[in-house]
């Protein structure tokens, strides 16, 4: 069979992702930071973007004029319905409530300075996290120069609670010492402070602690550390009482005394820094209404410098390079102005379609949340549910009752019984926590108690499911939350 060459035609149709389109879907699912991030990397790499200096938005035609322009000469022309107007955006009317320090509070009475002055005195310095502070108390140790280096890399391999994390056998092929040498500078560090460091288990931390303890019951508290710590965690009194020969009221003063320990001593060494969330958004109730505004704090207002626009509209001034790359950037420029002015304008029209569909949880709480789905809020505003996905990826929003992720007002349903409506998997949980809340502490509810209670309360909801949620509130099991004191 000959082969030979045949030019076919074919008509396709298919969706082009232009580096401007991509870049618009990109600005959609940023966060607030990651927006002013991006926004300070493109105002360095474009010259012709500029920040307006009186800090207010200047709505003038200038950039609807550039774009007519830039589209008629470089053949780019969009349609009626994604062409974005400069006035559904208006910057004038978005607010931002500042967040107050309230330090009043902080303030002690004048007769207390003294005791407060020696209370922080007496305090050990842990801005310089645990390993710093140990280090100190192993330079006034009485051990050698050898002793004191196996010393420094057994504190190295201590945890963020105080934990030795390796064995005594790589201490000792480290630092080339015996066994009983590394065992015996590691007892000398779990003297040091805070009690119960160094430790290599729960057990060993306990039992350290407790040796800095005094009195009658210290006995039996050994006794319980050492034969029945698996029957303490699972709060099996009795049990302890009738194997050790002891009463119940002694188990519980020794149980007492084991709650008083620190099970992880290094954790006031923890500093790390709090993640604030900075909402995207502010809901407020305005004379029954609620309003929405973005938050545009630190939010630069860009506008196209004119000094560019002069020198483009002279034609006799510059080459054609110049021209050509002056009309880059200015195409570059209004795009991006304008695909953040969709966003914010975007990321408002979600957030009233979402007040619309749980109106009932911004006037009443959480327990009056309704399943919602993405598809929902995209046929409300006539956008692709893959736009209102991202749009809702990562931005926070401030109600009144507390800041959410915009993701939170989508949730599941479960199914209400005798016909009724479908309530919300996070309602759901709220009922779940408010029912453990007001439980009797000696006689916690069990899961399938809490079914039978929600039943009552019109909720078809298996045992399993309740478990599920429980763990998912990071809620302990019944038998673990029970206290007989």
């Amino acid at each position: 069979m000959a082969l030979e060459v045949k030019q076919n035609l074919k008509l396709v149709q298919q969706l082009v992702m232009t580096p401007q389109l991509q870049q618009a879907i990109k600005l959609l699912q940023l966060s607030r930071l990651e927006l002013l991030e991006l926004i300070r990397q493109e105002m360095k790499e474009n010259p012709v973007l500029e920040e307006t200096s009186d800090g207010s938005a200047e709505k003038t035609a200038q950039e609807t004029q550039i774009t007519e322009e830039l589209g008629t000469s470089g053949g780019e022309k969009e349609d009626s319905k994604d062409n974005l107007k400069e006035a559904d955006f208006d910057w004038k009317n978005y607010l931002y409530k500042e967040a107050r320090t309230p330090w009043d509070h902080l303030s002690r009475r004048r007769g207390d300075k003294d005791e407060f002055q020696q209370f922080i005195e007496r305090s050990p310095d842990k801005k310089g996290g645990l390993q710093s502070y140990l280090l100190e108390q192993l330079a006034f140790a009485q051990l050698g120069r050898e002793e004191k280096k196996c010393g420094e890399f057994i504190i190295g391999n201590l945890d963020n609670n105080g934990y030795l994390t390796i064995s005594l056998e790589e201490v000792a092929s480290f630092s080339r010492l015996k066994v009983d040498n590394v065992e015996r500078v590691l007892k000398e560090i779990q003297k040091f402070d805070p009690p119960g460091v160094a430790a290599r288990n729960l057990k060993e931390c306990l039992m350290l602690q407790l040796s800095h303890i005094k009195g009658k019951d210290k006995d039996l508290v050994e006794k319980i550390l050492t034969s029945h710590i698996s029957n303490l965690s699972s709060k099996k009194y009795n049990r302890i009482a009738k194997d050790l020969s002891v009463s119940g009221e002694d188990v519980i003063k020794a149980v007492k005394i084991i709650n008083s320990l620190e099970p992880k001593p290094g954790r006031a060494f923890n500093f790390e820094e709090p993640q604030y969330i900075t909402p995207d958004l502010f809901v407020y109730k305005i004379e029954g209404e609620y309003m929405v505004f973005l938050n545009e704090d630190g939010m630069p207002k860009l506008h196209i410098n004119s000094f560019y626009q002069r020198v483009l509209s002279d034609n006799h001034t510059i080459q054609q390079e110049s021209k050509e790359y002056i009309q880059n950037k200015l195409r570059a420029a209004v795009w991006f102005i304008k695909s953040i002015y969709h966003r914010q304008n975007t990321l408002r029209n979600v957030m009233y379609s979402i007040i619309k569909f749980q109106r009932d949880f911004f006037d009443k709480g959480i327990s009056f949340l309704k399943p919602l789905i993405l598809r929902e809020v995209a046929e409300d505003i006539n956008m692709h549910e893959s736009t209102v996905s991202r749009v809702t990826n990562n931005k926070y929003v401030y109600t009144p009752h507390g800041i959410f992720e915009l993701k939170f007002f989508f949730t599941g349903g479960i199914n209400a019984l005798n016909g009724g409506d479908s309530v919300a998997s996070e309602s759901v949980k709220d009922m779940i926590r408010k029912i453990i809340a007001h439980e009797d502490i000696q006689y916690p509810f069990s899961d399938q108690k809490i079914v039978n209670i929600l039943k009552t309360q019109n909720i078809n909801i298996a045992r399993r499911t309740v478990t599920k949620y429980r763990e998912m509130m990071s809620i302990l099991p019944s038998h673990k939350r029970k206290k007989l004191f």
